[in-house]
């Protein structure tokens, strides 16, 4: 399970929660232009643009979660169980696997326009990893500053869809989750009128009355719902520490803390790191579960024009700062 939110301040901003039960190394790597995609399908990307994110690492090939490019335009993949469906190799169509869907995309266009164009041409094959990597069920939100687009890969191919709200979770399809957000239409963040029994004396007891009836549990639906509330009314100042602050308050939102979602005896969904991107800058923040800190990277630090990717592993230690 995971959340993404598309977010408008002083600059564009992407954020996402990674959650799960188990890590895989996840690691920030910015992979500069000359880094040779192997495709497994068609011709390897050995030009491309460059691209900052967090991956996992196998056999020293960058299997991104989430980045964004150069030019600004980024993406994160979210779990989409029972729903994704990959399909067989179609002649006529761009043959691409879903691990390397994300460079693929982000690796040739600089804008949701220039991505939606290339998607239409798009095949996602069932074509895994390797043996022992088995593709995940995924789909993606796609984000630049003047649009989110939402990639479902379905029985009928992909399915794109144009997100007016900017936020994406897992399960059902986007279409039924915009739907279901009709029913929180009468929630605000003011103290509401009594429209109950107008002649009846209904005192207001609490604060935040206006949210009453806001889902707060982990499911997807209801973190769709709490997240997209949330991003509607935040409000922040046009700096960048504060806009970056609010990304995270808007994500800190529908984290998931261990314990609370057990998927086998042991084993508990947790939100394992989220990320913030500034992406006109090319700017990753991240924390981690256990630690709360955040961590900058900056795509410019490197050399773009080199082959290899530059790989950092993410701080996991928490570094408390005494004031006395």
């Amino acid at each position: 399970m995971c959340t993404a939110v598309s977010f408008l301040s002083k600059e564009h901003y992407l954020g996402r929660n990674f959650d799960l039960d188990i890590s895989y190394g996840e690691k920030a790597v910015i992979t500069p232009r000359n880094y040779p995609f192997k495709m497994r399908k068609l011709q390897d990307l050995t030009e491309h643009y460059a691209l900052i994110g967090i991956a996992a690492i196998f056999d020293d090939v960058p299997l991104y979660y989430d980045a964004v490019n150069e030019y600004g335009l980024s993406m994160a993949g979210l779990n989409f169980e029972g729903n994704a469906v990959y399909l067989e190799e179609v002649p006529e169509k761009l043959n691409v696997t879903p691990f390397e869907f994300i460079p693929y995309i982000l690796g040739q266009c600089k804008t949701v326009a220039e991505a939606k164009a290339l998607l239409e041409k798009i095949n996602l094959v069932n074509i895994p990893f390797s043996e022992q990597l088995p593709l995940s069920p995924l789909h993606w939100i796609v984000a630049d500053k003047e649009q989110t687009l939402v990639v479902e890969p379905l029985a009928s191919g992909l399915k794109l869809s144009d997100d007016p709200v900017g936020v994406l979770t897992n399960n059902p399809t986007f279409d039924k989750q915009l739907l279901t957000l009709s029913k929180y239409r009468g929630l605000s963040a003011k103290t509401p009128e009594n429209t109950f029994a107008p002649a009846v004396d209904l005192p207001v007891y609490s604060r935040g009355m206006g949210t009453f009836g806001l889902p707060g549990d982990l499911t997807s639906s209801s973190r769709f719902a709490r997240a997209v509330f949330t991003k509607a009314h935040s409000i922040c100042e046009p700096t960048e520490m504060s806009s970056v602050s609010q990304c995270f308050h808007i994500l800190n939102s529908v984290e998931q803390v261990k314990g609370c979602c057990e998927l086998e005896e042991g084993h508990f969904e947790h939100t394992i790191y989220s990320v913030c991107y500034n992406t006109a800058k090319g700017l990753l923040y991240y924390s981690t579960y256990d630690n709360r800190q955040l961590t900058a990277l900056d795509l410019h630090k490197v050399d773009l024009d080199g082959s290899e990717p530059n790989v950092y592993p993410l701080l996991t230690e928490q570094n408390v700062h005494y004031q006395n």
